[in-house]
Order: C-alpha cells, then sequence, then structure tokens
C-alpha cells in the first residue's frame, strides 16, 4: 500500500489529485491546468465571435465567468480531458447507450474517473486489483471485484458522473509490485474531515481531561487546605478546652480545699458527743472507748449528783453563779472536760459495785 501514489485533498485542486492519482504520480500542477483552461477559453470565445463581436451573444459571453476553472481551483471536464490527452487517453461515459451496449464488466477495465457536485476522483485498478483513490481519504482504499460493480451503481444512484477511461496508462511503480502480489486492508481509511473530527474530538477530550485533573488537583489542594484548617481550629479549641478544665480544676481543688477547711473548723465545734450506731464516745476520750446510751446517763446522773452535794456545801453567793443542772449544754469547754475526768473516776470507783 506505500508504493501506492495518493495525493490528499488541497484546497478545490480535486481535479489535479484525481488526474495524478491516475497517472500515479506528480504530472500536472495548477499552472499547467490553469493554462489548458485558458486555452479552451480562448477557443470557445473565437468560435462565439464568429457570429459577430457586436452580437447579443458573443457580448454575454464575454461578461460571463470561465466555465473551465474558477478561483478556487476547480476544473471542469474538458480540461481533463485535454490534460489525459496529452497522454493518449480518452474519456467515454459510463451510462451512455454506446457503452453499454458493448457490456463490458467492469473489472475489465484499467480505472473509473467519477465527479459530484464539482468534486473528481480516481478508481484505478493496480496490478489485479481495485483502489479507491479519492483525495477526500487518509490513504487508498481497496475494493474487491465483486464489490466494484456494486460501488459504480451506488455511485450512479447517488448522481454521480462516471467516465471509463480508455488507453494505455504510464506504468508505475505500483503496478509493478501489485502484479506479483495481492495486499491486504484490515482497516479501511477514513474521510479526512472524520479524521480531523476525531483529532480534534481527542483532543478536546484530552484537554478536558486535563482540565478535569487540573481541577481536582485544586479541588484536593483546597480540600488539604481546609482539612489543615479545619485540624488547626481542633487543635485551637481542644488546647482552650484543657486550659479551661485544668483552670476549672484548680477551681474545683480550691472549693475541695475550702470546703474541708469549713468542715474541719465545724467538726472542732462540734458538741463533745458524737452518736454512732447506738454508742457514744466522749470528747478527750481515746477513740476505743465507746460507752452505751445507759452507761453514760448513769455517769452523767452521777456527775449530776456530785454537783449538787457541792452546790449544797458551797456558800449562797457562788451558787448564783454555778450553772444549774438542767443546763447542762451552756457550759464550757474547759467545765466539760472535767465533768468528763470526773465522771471517769467515779466510773472507775463503782464498777465493783455493779
Amino acid at each position: 500500500m506505500e508504493s501506492i501514489f495518493h495525493e490528499k485533498q488541497e484546497g478545490s485542486l480535486c481535479a489535479q489529485h484525481c488526474l495524478n492519482n491516475l497517472l500515479q504520480g506528480e504530472y500536472f500542477t495548477p499552472v499547467e491546468l490553469s493554462s489548458i483552461a485558458h486555452q479552451l477559453d480562448e477557443e470557445e470565445r473565437m468560435r462565439m465571435a464568429e457570429g459577430g463581436v457586436t452580437s447579443v451573444e458573443y457580448r454575454t459571453f464575454l461578461q460571463q465567468p470561465s466555465g473551465n476553472m474558477d478561483d478556487s481551483g476547480f476544473f471542469s471536464i474538458q480540461v481533463i480531458s485535454n490534460a489525459l490527452g496529452v497522454w493518449g487517453l480518452e474519456l467515454v461515459l459510463f451510462n451512455s447507450p454506446e457503452y453499454q451496449r458493448l457490456m463490458i464488466d467492469p473489472i475489465n477495465e484499467k480505472a473509473f474517473i467519477c465527479n459530484y457536485k464539482e468534486h473528481w476522483f480516481t478508481v484505478r485498478k493496480l496490478g489485479q486489483q481495485w483502489f479507491n483513490l479519492n483525495s477526500l481519504l487518509t490513504g487508498p482504499e481497496l475494493i474487491s471485484d465483486t464489490y466494484l460493480a456494486l460501488f459504480l451503481a451506488q455511485l450512479q444512484q447517488e448522481g454521480y458522473s462516471i467516465f471509463v477511461i480508455r488507453g494505455n496508462l504510464p506504468d508505475c511503480e505500483a503496478e509493478q509490485i501489485l502484479r506479483i502480489m495481492r495486499v491486504e486492508q484490515r482497516q479501511r481509511p477514513k474521510l479526512i474531515g472524520e479524521e480531523a473530527a476525531q483529532s480534534s474530538s481527542g483532543q478536546a477530550f484530552a484537554e478536558r481531561g486535563t482540565s478535569m485533573q487540573q481541577m481536582l488537583e485544586v479541588g484536593q489542594g483546597l480540600e488539604e487546605g481546609v482539612i489543615d484548617e479545619d485540624e488547626e481550629e481542633l487543635r485551637k479549641a481542644l488546647a482552650m478546652s484543657r486550659q479551661d478544665m485544668e483552670v476549672e480544676d484548680e477551681e474545683a481543688d480550691l472549693r475541695r480545699a475550702i470546703q474541708l477547711s469549713m468542715l474541719g473548723a465545724a467538726g472542732s465545734s462540734q458538741a463533745p458527743e458524737t452518736r454512732d450506731e447506738g454508742t457514744v464516745q466522749i470528747a478527750g476520750s481515746t477513740p476505743n472507748e465507746k460507752l452505751t446510751a445507759e452507761e453514760l446517763r448513769k455517769k452523767r446522773q452521777a456527775y449530776f449528783d456530785r454537783q449538787s452535794q457541792q452546790q449544797a456545801q458551797t456558800p449562797a453567793p457562788q451558787q448564783a453563779q454555778t450553772p444549774t443542772p438542767q443546763q447542762p449544754d451552756s457550759r464550757s469547754t474547759g467545765a466539760l472536760a472535767e465533768s468528763e475526768e470526773s465522771s471517769d473516776k467515779q466510773e472507775t470507783e463503782k464498777k465493783p459495785s455493779q
């Protein structure tokens, strides 16, 4: 396939590409085809002048643009026919009654030139195989012998004008190679516009992929920045909460210390008697010395009796200063301590009698 000459479309020079692909080489240029077109225009002008240069038809002909070429690079069938005449080649209309009467199988021909809406392209036989050498394709397209007749019939239905090439085509490298070998084509060539659209879409897709990747990276960076900021804020909040907890702990310790001190003061100012599950401990005695309520009542009664005896023996003025037995709670802590010591002695003396 690499040995096949194939010019791709450039501008509107499809006639030039059609001729060069048919002849398998760079035989014609736009300048050469333009000179042929100008020669044809001059010949037509001379024929029109035969009717008179003052006639309306001649003046109208001069005002009309050339029918053999235009500024875009288009060339008429007359230009192509004259260009092929240089090589001794002739164009025959494929669907003409004269050619149809010959009943020639298309696979036995050498080449075809097809035209539709000012576009020209070549279908040529190289070796024993047919190839579509349309300049709008990215490369030569292999056509089987079975498909050739269907391909030409399809072109006719679509409105193409098909011309059969008669004469001996110049020899070429592709012809020599394909005479001794056959080629296979696994993937058919695409149209140039289709390939450009796919490449542009692929490029656009790649650019979108790149932009999406960049957006993802930026978004990830922003997310990481947000996470970093959140972590920083969390660390600050935890630090502040720890400080608050430490302050609260210190305040709580201070409050507990104050409460303990207040409890200590209150404990020192408590009544000298402390009750615990029916037993009473006398203040000033050891913790192991515990008396029952009955024993304590007897001790107090004995103490009050002794006090009454002492008050009876003392002079009258001192009796006014001695507290009555009915008010034991108004005595001072010292008097209570003395009474407890006296009660202890009396308990010791009274034990044998009990």
